[in-house]
């Protein structure tokens, strides 16, 4: 192992739990963690934790949790840990080049995507929506701009039809668990050199919005079951079915789907058989395979089916 450093972990959400486990587990010294603020969340609306600040805590770590990094008394309360270096995993604030500047090797981003493609906030989710065949995890020097800063190492995996967001979150979370202590050590010993990124292939991963998730079934069957693997399982993709004898439709969240078969002519959005095989704008199909009615669980679209049939011929519309 190489010398033990002294590190502020900066993350929030799951995927960076993993990554702060792991440096813990190589036996640096974590100053301490920095995390989103809790925030109100369930029925009760109770302030809750990120998962990085739960776990610090149930680990004995100081954990800090401002609302921004801008001010004077803030930036000098990082530079007063007298840091190595800073491990940064979706954190979710803006570090001022303060901040940046402060530990002696610096800022250390793992971003789950393959830079320059998909920059910011959603690479996860972007890589599968647009038919990407390969992802993975950047381990990179951060500088001012939104990921742009010079590449240390990658670690590559591939994205397959039944790829989802959330099965991608998963394997993406262990490769950065895997890759962030082995990059902190080689970049502490001299024995990695940063690389620039490319100037070609740039491309960004604009925040999911509401707008991302209604299924339009006149794209191509393809593009269709990207955006359905793409956004499950949260937010989900969604489309509407109006049951036989109901005027008001019924909103289904899509969770998983496989592009199978052609749609013989018939509208897009037509349901094709009795198993949910859908009609798609270029006389494509996607077969729904998981789906989600409000108020009940995800299920498969076999279950679905047995206890509320959607007849061949049906509309589904967005």
């Amino acid at each position: 192992m190489t010398d033990r450093l002294r590190i502020a972990f900066m993350g929030s959400p799951q995927i960076a739990v993993h990554v702060l486990a792991a440096l813990v587990a190589a036996g640096h010294e974590i100053a301490c963690a920095y995390s989103q603020p809790p925030r109100p969340s369930g029925r009760g609306k109770k302030l809750t934790p990120t998962p990085v600040h739960a776990w610090a805590e149930a680990h004995g770590l100081d954990v800090r949790t401002p609302k921004s990094l801008k001010k004077a008394e803030e930036q000098d309360a990082f530079a007063a840990l007298n840091l190595d270096a800073a491990v940064v995993v979706a954190y979710g604030l803006i570090l001022p080049q303060a901040i940046l500047d402060a530990p002696r090797l610096g800022c250390l981003n793992m971003h789950a995507s393959i830079l320059p493609r998909w920059r910011g906030a959603a690479p996860i989710q972007r890589a599968i929506m647009a038919g990407d065949q390969e992802t993975g995890v950047d381990a990179m020097l951060m500088d001012a701009g939104l990921d742009t800063g010079p590449v240390l190492m990658s670690a590559r995996t591939p994205i397959t039809p039944a790829t989802t967001a959330g099965t991608l979150h998963d394997r993406l979370a262990e490769l950065a668990a895997e890759l962030a202590p082995v990059a902190l050590a080689r970049w502490a010993d001299g024995s990695i050199t940063p690389q620039a990124q490319p100037e070609a292939g740039v491309t960004y991963a604009h925040k999911i919005s509401a707008e991302d998730q209604p299924v339009d079934w006149t794209k191509p069957a393809g593009e269709v079951d990207c955006q359905i693997r793409g956004l499950s399982p949260f937010p989900g993709a969604f489309c509407h079915w109006t049951p036989e004898g109901e005027e008001t439709p019924v909103r289904l969240k899509l969770l998983m789907s496989e592009a199978s078969g052609a749609s013989g002519g018939a509208a897009p959005g037509t349901v094709l058989d009795d198993r949910l095989l859908v009609a798609c704008g270029d006389g494509g199909a996607v077969r729904i395979t998981v789906l989600q009615r409000p108020g009940k669980g995800p299920m498969s679209s076999s279950v679905f089916v047995n206890g509320t049939p959607i007849a061949p011929c049906t509309r589904l519309t967005s």
